[in-house]
């Protein structure tokens, strides 16, 4: 109990006290999580809409892999970019091991999943309410996924959040392919596992509480967003 107050304690001071290093690493949790966010909405969700629209011989393999897919191990994601982008590896010319870029793609891997089933099922529920609609009006395959895609925007604002939410909150595959670089790559979880493993507890459960309080605030906010579109509708 002393050890969680005295975490509360130094998350406040770092906080009040605007402390540069807290800020830095935050800002930098933040637009690696987010970036990667909005590239893995880019691919899951027109991806997730395509399978609830389409359909090939091999489509229920698809949707079981992709499903399957979301229980990717963020080590094992971590491995095989650190061996894609090491100098070894076909991509270690671009340099982007030990950076951010590097995080960012392992991120997408392991959030794009996620995201594609979620919208997957909300785009299927979808398809069969206007499915008779759209094929009267003799609309395209990729009508079809934009009207869907638009109308059920709010439910996929909901994916993206849950992809927020697996992606603040990882760190092995961070940890791998970013290397924890104080200034450089170092995020508040990889920052937490440091400061635990050098016996920081106070200081680990104020970046916790820091972090916990981020993601808060970031989904409030995509939520009270989401409110006052919904509000402008009526």
């Amino acid at each position: 109990m002393n050890e969680i107050l005295q975490g509360m304690i130094a998350a406040g001071h770092l906080i009040v006290t605007f402390d540069s290093d807290l800020i830095e690493i935050s800002l930098r949790s933040l637009r690696v999580t987010l970036s990667a966010v909005a590239l893995a909405s880019l691919i899951g969700i027109p991806l997730g809409a395509w399978l609830a629209v389409k359909r090939f011989r091999h489509r229920r393999a698809a949707i079981a892999l992709l499903n399957a897919l979301m229980g990717l191990p963020p080590v094992a994601v971590g491995l095989i970019v650190y061996l894609l982008l090491s100098r070894a590896g076909p991509f270690g010319v671009l340099g982007l091991l030990f950076t951010p870029t590097a995080m960012i793609i392992a991120q997408v891997i392991i959030v794009t999943p996620l995201i594609a089933s979620i919208a997957h099922q909300a785009m299927r529920e979808l398809w069969a309410e206007y499915h008779d609609l759209l094929i009267s009006l003799n609309a395209t395959r990729w009508q079809r996924i934009g009207a869907i895609v638009r109308d059920g925007r709010r439910t996929l604002l909901t994916a993206a959040l849950a992809g927020f939410g697996r992606g603040i909150g990882e760190v092995g595959a961070i940890m791998i392919v970013g290397g924890n670089i104080d200034h450089a790559t170092r995020v508040l979880t990889t920052a937490i596992a440091l400061e635990t493993g050098k016996g920081d507890f106070a200081l680990a459960l104020g970046l916790g509480f820091v972090l916990i309080g981020l993601a808060i605030a970031v989904n409030w906010l995509i939520h009270s967003l989401s409110r006052t579109e919904a509000g402008s509708q009526w």
